[in-house]
């Protein structure tokens, strides 16, 4: 389906919807990211623009669902729709149809071209219930037969007496490819992590570093992903898996393998994934390769807790030379009286801890949607 853009007019968000702030409550006081108790099973909207904004769980709820949820801080107008009952925080406005209800594709329609006005709220604009209420956004509207406009003599939502075309938005959304995501594992018991028995290992300890081949994506011709010969090229974005494009493949010039592990020297510092095909590496780029043969899911608990050290290089500190010595904590092995497995050729530390790459694998495969994970 098309959207023809030229036929669509402006609706008044104060004519669709009433705009509320949420409540204020405090993560790990009153919500936490794994549920204490089987009543905590409500999600928490936060201002974040990533995981549909859900930042944990908690015992009550101020929204009812079946909602716009957007952010108002942070990342003013980045909107979700949120199908169930939630809480959402003061950082986040919360968005309820006047007089008419929404399914779930038309909430994500809109939630799509509300997101699509986060520029209007740049440079610390905050996204206030007050300047939104008077924002128009455009909309497809509902045509006669003969291709005039629908216009409703009440003007219940909008001063022309426009419509907007819920069917279209419903339809559209339903003809984009995709397929439900499921998971067997919805209800599988969490492993814990004890991370008071973690050990201290070195990053150059656990992986052989190199860097990659510094290549210029400018410098590459751009192709369709689906060519014959696309290669990733992957950079130091924090997004897309590090996918910035996708590239011919050079004459002479041989992909890195599938499997290794990105890390971003630079730019979005230590932005780090799991490679799933072959690709080409951009500038600042570290290639990470376990000494062991590790599956995937090892590789995604390791590239996790590298990610938790990024904050080790705010304010424009680089990761150049410093990830070959960074220290991360991981689990290691036990004997059966709890003991640990010592190494006596110490390969991964100086202490002969050995990782349990076994618990690093199990964790993963306890996690909803890991059976996705190939």
């Amino acid at each position: 389906m098309n959207l023809n853009k030229q036929d669509w007019k402006e609706f008044k968000l104060e004519k669709l919807f009433t705009i509320r702030r949420g409540d204020r409550i405090v993560k790990d006081e009153d919500y936490f990211a794994i549920p204490p108790a089987p009543d905590y099973k409500y999600r928490v909207i936060t201002a974040s623009a990533t995981n549909n904004s859900v930042d944990g769980v908690y015992n009550q709820t101020n929204c009812l669902g079946n909602c716009l949820i957007s952010c108002g801080e942070a990342n003013g107008m980045f909107t979700t729709w949120q199908d169930e009952p939630c809480w959402a925080l003061d950082t986040v406005r919360i968005y309820t149809p006047i007089g008419f209800t929404l399914s779930r594709n038309q909430g994500l329609y809109l939630a799509c071209c509300l997101t699509f006005n986060m520029y209007r709220f740049s440079y610390g604009r905050k996204a206030k219930p007050d300047n939104m209420y008077s924002l128009d956004i455009n909309l497809p509207i509902q045509h006669h037969l003969d291709g005039t406009p629908v216009i409703d003599p009440k003007k219940e939502f909008s001063k022309d007496g426009y419509i907007p075309d819920w069917q279209f938005m419903e339809n559209y959304i339903k003809s984009l490819h995709y397929k439900p995501l499921t998971t067997s594992r919805a209800h599988a018991p969490k492993k814990e992590l004890n991370i008071s028995k973690w050990k201290d290992f070195v990053v150059g300890d656990i992986f052989n570093i190199q860097y990659g081949i510094n290549m210029e994506l400018n410098a590459c011709e751009p192709c369709n992903i689906y060519d014959q010969e696309a290669v990733a090229f992957v950079a130091r974005t924090a997004e897309n898996n590090g996918v910035s494009a996708f590239v011919k493949k050079e004459q002479g010039m041989l992909p890195q393998a599938a499997g290794t592990i990105t890390c971003a020297g630079g730019g979005s510092v230590l932005s780090t994934f799991v490679q799933a095909h072959d690709f080409y590496s951009g500038r600042d780029l570290y290639l990470l390769n376990t000494k062991e043969n590790l599956s995937v899911k090892t590789k995604l608990f390791l590239t996790t807790v590298l990610l938790k050290n990024q904050y080790r290089y705010s304010y424009g500190r680089q990761a150049n030379k410093t990830l070959p010595t960074l220290l991360l904590k991981l689990p290691i092995q036990h004997h059966s009286d709890g003991t640990p497995v010592i190494d006596p050729e110490k390969k991964y530390s100086k202490e002969g801890y050995i990782p349990d790459w076994q618990f690093m694998e199990d964790y993963i495969n306890s996690l909803p949607y890991s059976d996705k994970i190939k």
